[in-house]
C-alpha cells in the first residue's frame, strides 16, 4: 500500500505523487500536490520567499531536489527569462544599460546598506546600486551584457541578503514579517531581562552569609537557562550581522555588539560551569533587550515616515472595468489595460490608469497624489490621473497611459532615483561610523590590556561597557532618519524629491528664479481676441492656428483646441522655442507666435498684453489675443519668499508688456521679458558666478536648459515629461506655495541633520573615556547605547510633525498665511 500512487503529479519536480501524500504548496489560492518533503521545503522555501514567479514563468520541470545549491541554482537562473524581465527590468539611458528596483531581506540597519552598496558595486557591469533603508528597496542599475540578473541575485544572496523583484503586495508582507518576529524577540528578551534580574537582585542586595551557596548556585543556573532563548534566539540577528560582516571583511556595528553578548554569555557560561569567576547573565539580558527596543522603535520610526512612499506603490486598483465595443463591461487586471481601451469607474472606485472623461462628471480624492486633501471636480474632457479615488458619479474614461506609463508608477520611480545617491552629510556620516567601529576595536584591546593590569576581575565588565556604550548606532542613524522624514514631511505636502542632494541645495538658496507661462500663471491660456487681417476670416484663421499647435504640449496650444477643423492637417511642423512654429498647409508656410518670428517686416500688437501673429509665407495673416489667470496663492508665496530673505526674479519669454505687468502685480522687482532658453540660461550663469544659489521653477521645454542648470530646480505639476525629468524635485500640488514649504522644510531638515551629528559625535567622545575608567556598569551602557539612538530618531521625527508658520510680509497690506 505504501507504494502506491495516485493519479497526481508533482507541483515542483513532475514525478508522480505517492497516494494519500500530506505534502502540498498553496499558490494563487490553489493547492497542488507534492511528492516528498524535499519537494515541499523547497517549494515553500520559494514561495515564502516571494518568488511565486518562478512557477508562473518556469518552461521546464527542474530536477528532484537532491542538492540545495542545485534549487537554489536554479531559482535565480529562471530571472533571466527575458518575458519575465519585462516586467520589471527597464532601460536606463541610450547606453544598453538596463535598471530594476528588488525588494531584499535581512537589512537591519545602515552598515547593511552600505555593504550591499559597496558589493554590488565592486562588480564588473554594475553601473550603479543604491539602497532605499526605509523602504527595503534596492535600485540597480547594470548592463546585461556583461552581467546577468541571476549572477547579481546569487552575489546578494552570498552575502546574506535574499533579493527578488520588487512587488509592493510581497514587499509589504515581508516586511510585516519581519516586525513579527522582531516583536517576538523582543517579548522573549523582556522576559527573560525580568526574571534573570528577579533571581540576580537578592544577590546585588544580600550581605556576607545571608544566601547559602546552594541558593546561590540555583539562582546562576536558572538564570543561565533563562538567559540562553534570549541569547540564541533574541540576539540571533546581531550574531548573524556580525557573522556576515566578517566574512566580507567589514566591521559593521552589530560586530562589537555580537563580542559584548557573546563574550559575557560564554565568560558567564564557564563560571556556572566550573564554579569560577563572575555571572553576567543579566547585563546580557538588558544588553539584548535594549538593543532591540532601541532598534524596533527607530525601525517603526522609519517605516511610519516612509509610509506615504509605499503607500503610493499600491495606489493603483488591482482590477478595471472595461467597456467592449459591443458595449458589455469585462472585469480585467488593471496590468493589462493600454491605451486606447474605454473603461468605466464606478463611485467609491479607484481609478486604474491615467486617461481623460468622455462621459459624466464627478468629485475626485486625489489627496494621495497631491497632497491637498479637498476633492476636485473632473467634467468631460478633463484628465484624471490613476490612482485617484471616484467619489460621486460613474465616469467613463478613455486610457492614456496604463501600468509603468501612469504617473503614478513615474513617481514611485522618481521616489527611488531620490535614494539612487547620498547627500554629502549623509556619505560623510556612514563613513564616519565605519572607521569609528575599527578605532572602538582598537580602543577596546588597549582598554582590556590595562585593566588586566589594574584589575583583572573587573577586566570583563569594562571590556563589555565599552563595547556597547560607544557602538556607533547612533552615528549611522544620524542622516537617514533625518532625511527620511524630510522626505516623507515633503511628499505629505505635494512636493516629490527626486534628487538626493536636492534637499542639501534648497536649505542654502539664496536666489528664486520663476518662469512665468504655467509657473505664476495658471497656464491655462483662453483666446480672448481675435483680429483677421486681410481677407482671411477670423473662423479660418482659428482654424489654422488649431491646426499648427493640434501636437503641441505648450499651455498655449490648448487655447485653440476648441478650434480644430478634422479637415485640416498641417505637415512638416517645426517648433522654435521661445519663438513659434511654423508648418506647411494647402501648399503654403505658415507661421504662428511672435511677431518678430512670424514676420520679418516690423509690426506692433494691436494693444497692451499677450499677442501672437499669424503669416502666410511671411505676410501677417490675423492676430490673436491669448489671457492667462495668475494662480491664486502666486503673491502670497513671493510675499512668504521676500520675508526670508530670498531675492526673486521673473525670468520668461513673452513680451515686455505681459511680463511688467505681472510682476508689477506680484511686486517682483527684478524681471527680464523676451529671454530665449539660451538667455536664460546665461543669466543663470552670471548669478551663479556672482556666488548665489540659485532655485528655478518651471515646466515647459522651452525651461529644461535652464532647470538641468540650476542648482536646484522645481518642475510643476503640469511640466512636460522632460521638463519633470530633468527637474530634482517635481510639485504634485498645483498650489505654490508648496515651494515656500520645500525650501522651510529642506532647513528644517539640514538643522536636524547637524544636530544629530553633533550628538552622535558628543556622546560617543564623552561616554568613551567614562566607560574606559570603569565608571559606567554593562546595564547602564546598554541604556546609554539604545538611549542615543532614540534621541537621533526622536529628534528627526520632529519634522513629521512640522507645521508651516505664517509669514508676516514687510508690508502690512499684504498678509500672508502659510
Amino acid at each position: 500500500m505504501s507504494n502506491a500512487t495516485s493519479d497526481a503529479t508533482c507541483y515542483h519536480c513532475g514525478n508522480p505523487v505517492p497516494a494519500a501524500a500530506p505534502w502540498t504548496i498553496t499558490l494563487d489560492e490553489h493547492t497542488h500536490p507534492l511528492c516528498c518533503p524535499g519537494c515541499e521545503a523547497v517549494a515553500h522555501a520559494i514561495v515564502d520567499g516571494g518568488l511565486e514567479s518562478y512557477y508562473r514563468y518556469r518552461t521546464e520541470l527542474p530536477e528532484r531536489p537532491d542538492e540545495r545549491q542545485a534549487a537554489k541554482a536554479d531559482t535565480w537562473s529562471v530571472f533571466d527569462d527575458p518575458g519575465l524581465q519585462a516586467k520589471f527590468v527597464h532601460p536606463d539611458g541610450d547606453e544598453g544599460n538596463v535598471k530594476a528596483t528588488l525588494a531584499i531581506e535581512g537589512i537591519t540597519c545602515a552598515a547593511c546598506a552600505w555593504l550591499i552598496e559597496h558589493r554590488l558595486n565592486a562588480l564588473t557591469g554594475i553601473n550603479s546600486s543604491a539602497v532605499n533603508l526605509t523602504h527595503h528597496r534596492l535600485r540597480v542599475s547594470w548592463n546585461p551584457q556583461q552581467l546577468k540578473l541571476s549572477q547579481l541575485l546569487a552575489e546578494l544572496a552570498a552575502i546574506g541578503y535574499d533579493a527578488q523583484p520588487y512587488e509592493p503586495d510581497q514587499a509589504q508582507a515581508r516586511l510585516q514579517h519581519e516586525e513579527r518576529m522582531n516583536v517576538r524577540r523582543l517579548i522573549i528578551a523582556a522576559v527573560g531581562m525580568m526574571q534573570v534580574m528577579m533571581f540576580s537582585i537578592p544577590i546585588y542586595v544580600s550581605g556576607p552569609g545571608e544566601i547559602s551557596d546552594d541558593f546561590y548556585a540555583l539562582f546562576h543556573w536558572l538564570s543561565f537557562a533563562l538567559a540562553t532563548p534570549v541569547v540564541f534566539f533574541s540576539a540571533q540577528p546581531f550574531f548573524r550581522n556580525a557573522v556576515r560582516d566578517l566574512r566580507n571583511r567589514v566591521l559593521g556595528m552589530d560586530v562589537p555588539v555580537s563580542l559584548a553578548i557573546g563574550g559575557a554569555y560564554l565568560a558567564s557560561s564557564y563560571a556556572v560551569l566550573f564554579d569560577v569567576g563572575e555571572v553576567y547573565f543579566d547585563s546580557v539580558a538588558m544588553f539584548t533587550f535594549f538593543l532591540l527596543f532601541g532598534r524596533y522603535v527607530e525601525g517603526r520610526a522609519r517605516r511610519r515616515s516612509g509610509h506615504s512612499g509605499n503607500a503610493l506603490s499600491g495606489v493603483l486598483p488591482i482590477s478595471a472595468t472595461r467597456l467592449e465595443d459591443d458595449g458589455s463591461e469585462r472585469i480585467l487586471p488593471a496590468s493589462e489595460l493600454s491605451p486606447g481601451d474605454r473603461i468605466l469607474i464606478k463611485p467609491g472606485h479607484g481609478v486604474p490608469a491615467d486617461g481623460l472623461i468622455e462621459e459624466g462628471e464627478s468629485s475626485l480624492d486625489e489627496s494621495m497624489l497631491t497632497g491637498e486633501y479637498l476633492p476636485v471636480t473632473r467634467r468631460v474632457g478633463d484628465s484624471i490621473t490613476g490612482g485617484s479615488q471616484n467619489m460621486e458619479n460613474p465616469l467613463v474614461v478613455r486610457v492614456t497611459h496604463a501600468g509603468r506609463d501612469a504617473r503614478v508608477a513615474g513617481i514611485v520611480d522618481l521616489t527611488d532615483r531620490a535614494f539612487a545617491t547620498r547627500p554629502r552629510l549623509a556619505q560623510m556620516a556612514a563613513r564616519m561610523a565605519h572607521l569609528f567601529v575599527l578605532r572602538l576595536l582598537l580602543v577596546t584591546t588597549c582598554v582590556t590590556i590595562a585593566w588586566w593590569f589594574i584589575d583583572p576581575s573587573r577586566m570583563l565588565w569594562v571590556l563589555l561597557s565599552v563595547l556597547v556604550v560607544t557602538c556607533p548606532c547612533a552615528l549611522a542613524l544620524a542622516t537617514p532618519t533625518a532625511l527620511t522624514a524630510g522626505h516623507g514631511q515633503l511628499r505629505k505636502r505635494g512636493v516629490l524629491i527626486t534628487r538626493a542632494d536636492a534637499m542639501e541645495s534648497l536649505s542654502n538658496v539664496t536666489r528664486v528664479i520663476f518662469d512665468k507661462t504655467g509657473t505664476l500663471t495658471r497656464g491655462e491660456m483662453h483666446l480672448t481676441q481675435t483680429q483677421a487681417l486681410g481677407e482671411l476670416s477670423i473662423e479660418r484663421a482659428q482654424a489654422i492656428a488649431a491646426a499648427l499647435e493640434a501636437h503641441s504640449e505648450h499651455p498655449i496650444a490648448r487655447a485653440f483646441r476648441p478650434f480644430r477643423d478634422a479637415t485640416l492637417q498641417a505637415k512638416d511642423i517645426h517648433s522654435h522655442t521661445g519663438q513659434g512654429l511654423e508648418g506647411t498647409l494647402n501648399g503654403a508656410r505658415w507661421r504662428l507666435g511672435k511677431p518678430e518670428y512670424a514676420t520679418e517686416a516690423p509690426i506692433r500688437a494691436p494693444a497692451r498684453g499677450q499677442w501672437l501673429l499669424l503669416s502666410e509665407n511671411g505676410v501677417p495673416k490675423a492676430w490673436f489675443g491669448l489671457h492667462d489667470g495668475i494662480r491664486d496663492d502666486a503673491a502670497a508665496t513671493i510675499t512668504a519668499l521676500q520675508a526670508k530673505g530670498l531675492n526673486i526674479e521673473l525670468l520668461s519669454g513673452d513680451t515686455a508688456d505681459a511680463v511688467e505687468s505681472l510682476a508689477n502685480q506680484l511686486n517682483i522687482a527684478t524681471w527680464h521679458a523676451g529671454v530665449s532658453p539660451e538667455g536664460k540660461l546665461t543669466r543663470l550663469r552670471e548669478l551663479q558666478a556672482q556666488g548665489e544659489t540659485v532655485l528655478m521653477i518651471g515646466d515647459g521645454i522651452n525651461d529644461v536648459p535652464v532647470l538641468a542648470g540650476a542648482d536646484v530646480a522645481i518642475a510643476m505639476n503640469g511640466a512636460t515629461d522632460l521638463a519633470r525629468t530633468r527637474a530634482d524635485a517635481v510639485l504634485l500640488s498645483p498650489r505654490l506655495m508648496r515651494i515656500f514649504d520645500a525650501i522651510e522644510i529642506s532647513r528644517a531638515t539640514r538643522r536636524i541633520m547637524r544636530q544629530n551629528m553633533i550628538w552622535s559625535v558628543c556622546y560617543n567622545f564623552s561616554a568613551l573615556p567614562l566607560a574606559a575608567m570603569g565608571l559606567v556598569p554593562p546595564w547602564l551602557a546598554a541604556i546609554g547605547m539604545s538611549l542615543s539612538s532614540l534621541v537621533v530618531v526622536g529628534n528627526a521625527l520632529r519634522l513629521s510633525r512640522w507645521h508651516s508658520k505664517p509669514t508676516t510680509s514687510p508690508s502690512p497690506s499684504l498678509p500672508v498665511t502659510a
